[in-house]
């Protein structure tokens, strides 16, 4: 039975306001990173694949948690995040709703910005949702055919879209759980009759002892 881990990269750039300044991983970010590599090597993790996106909050992840120790990190554009600060930007201008301010205001933003992004009701973004959905439900179908676990490095939407198909949400309730996906979390999927099934979500034993509670950041 073929098997995948997901993992969020570690945190990035918070205080970005465009795509390219987000994608680099904070300091926090390369030690989550890090102590998950750790976690992983205590607990004799295998794998025979590794794969991660192509933005470089992936790439950093995957270097900085030594994924290279389970053999080529082979680089797929189709584990790539969505454009959420094009999606902030259309809803602003199409819709008037204003940009989040806070992680408060973000939980209120998302579940709209998803359903307005789900059911095409804007113009003018870089990618659609059903490709968005297509690209990714092709990489995972992908990879869980092949031989042996896999680990896969990509971002919290990607992650709850498959939890979204998996265990198939609503707008509001995929929002949510994309919310409460942590920084350098891992997300168990496996193949069975043929679809994916989730067995585990949000593990971040790395991240439990007392002294590493303020590093379960989610922005």
């Amino acid at each position: 039975m073929s098997h995948i881990t997901l993992i969020r990269h570690g945190q990035a750039n918070t205080h970005a306001k465009d795509e390219a300044s987000y994608d680099k991983l904070s300091d926090l970010g390369h030690q989550q990173a890090q102590w998950l590599g750790e976690y992983l090597t205590q607990t004799q993790a295998h794998y025979t694949r590794v794969y991660c996106g192509t933005l470089r909050r992936h790439i950093e992840t995957a270097q900085s948690l030594g994924a290279d120790r389970y053999g080529e990190i082979v680089q797929d554009a189709r584990l790539n995040e969505f454009g959420y600060f094009a999606l902030e930007l259309a809803m602003f201008e199409q819709k008037g709703l204003a940009r989040p301010t806070s992680r408060e205001e973000f939980a209120r933003h998302m579940p709209q910005t998803f359903a307005a992004w789900m059911h095409d009701e804007l113009d003018g973004l870089p990618e659609s949702f059903a490709d968005f959905n297509a690209r990714i439900s092709a990489a995972i179908a992908e990879i869980l055919e092949g031989s042996g676990p896999a680990l896969v490095v990509t971002s919290a939407g990607v992650i709850s879209t498959v939890m979204r198909n998996t265990l198939k949400l609503e707008e509001e309730s995929w929002a949510r759980m994309c919310l409460a996906i942590y920084n350098s979390s891992m997300h168990n999927v496996q193949s069975f009759m043929d679809a994916p099934l989730l067995t585990q979500f949000n593990g971040i034993p790395h991240l439990d002892p007392r002294d590493r509670h303020y590093a379960q950041t989610h922005l």
